[in-house]
């Protein structure tokens, strides 16, 4: 594997981390998948070349971390790791007031903690190649709006975090870039909504009370992005391209309602876009 190109991509086993795995070992790299399960390796090691690695890794699970870093260390050697794609990402929509606080603490542990976690494993290897950081994020991590707080509040803490690695690692060369989907169409956003009827059943009546008008656009919301969104492997595409560029952008909008939103929604007055979001008409 010394020989080739090496990234790791966490949250292999749907949506836009296995549509990036099989789009990054067709193009040649040796890639270590991080699934959960054990069939989601034997899955994408069914679908892809001898170079890919399934590699059990639960970004919530530092035992399961420790392993990963340890296997890439022994395959890749001193050649270090070439890439880290922080991929693995959950969605948690519920109005704040009601959110159960061990949700909230869940959404930004896979979101946020975990992809700190998973980097810091990897940094030695990272800056034994002068490798390169990407994580994914989300235009929900430059706008917010209702019964996604929690997802949004992980995307923007990811945000920061990845200006603040570019910054802190260049000395080493070691970039670190941000993709910032819009709707997409992946799994993420059906087990969002299953995830959401778990919360609802734990939240007091009143939570339906208030916001059940808003709690039903949010799951049109999900049910059209799971339907509507672009397709992964256009995330993909742009995540090899922010891993092989020669000068690559320190961030990267996918889809049309992405560019719209960084281009145009976010630079609006605040009232505005409030009630853009809304759909409030004053």
């Amino acid at each position: 594997m010394t020989s080739t190109k090496t990234v790791l991509v966490t949250g292999a086993s749907t949506g836009i981390g296995r549509a990036t795995a099989l789009r990054l070992d067709r193009a040649g790299l040796a890639v270590f998948a991080g699934v959960r399960r054990s069939e989601d390796a034997e899955s994408l090691a069914a679908e892809a070349s001898e170079r890919l690695v399934p590699v059990l890794l639960d970004v919530t699970v530092d035992t399961q971390i420790a392993g990963a870093a340890a296997l890439i260390a022994e395959r890749v050697g001193d050649a270090g790791l070439d890439g880290l794609v922080n991929n693995a990402g959950i969605a948690a929509a519920a109005p704040l007031e009601f959110v159960p606080i061990d949700e909230l603490r869940h959404q930004l542990d896979v979101n946020v903690i975990g992809q700190v976690a998973v980097t810091q494993a990897v940094l030695p290897l990272l800056r034994a190649a002068r490798g390169r950081i990407v994580n994914v994020t989300s235009i929900g991590g430059i706008i917010a709006g209702g019964m996604l707080g929690p997802y949004n509040a992980s995307k923007f803490a990811l945000e920061a975090i990845t200006h603040a690695l570019r910054n802190e690692l260049a000395p080493w060369g070691i970039e670190a870039i941000a993709i910032e989907p819009g709707q997409i169409a992946t799994p993420i956003w059906s087990s969002a909504s299953d995830r959401a009827d778990r919360m609802l059943e734990r939240m007091p009546p009143q939570a339906h009370e208030l916001y059940g008008r808003a709690i039903a656009g949010a799951r049109k919301y999900a049910k059209r992005a799971a339907e509507t969104g672009i397709s992964p492997d256009e995330v993909a595409a742009t995540i090899e391209r922010a891993l092989t560029a020669r000068r690559p952008r320190t961030r990267y909008t996918v889809g049309t309602d992405a560019f719209l939103g960084a281009t145009l929604l976010a630079r609006l007055p605040d009232r505005a876009r409030d009630r853009i979001l809304s759909g409030r008409r004053r």
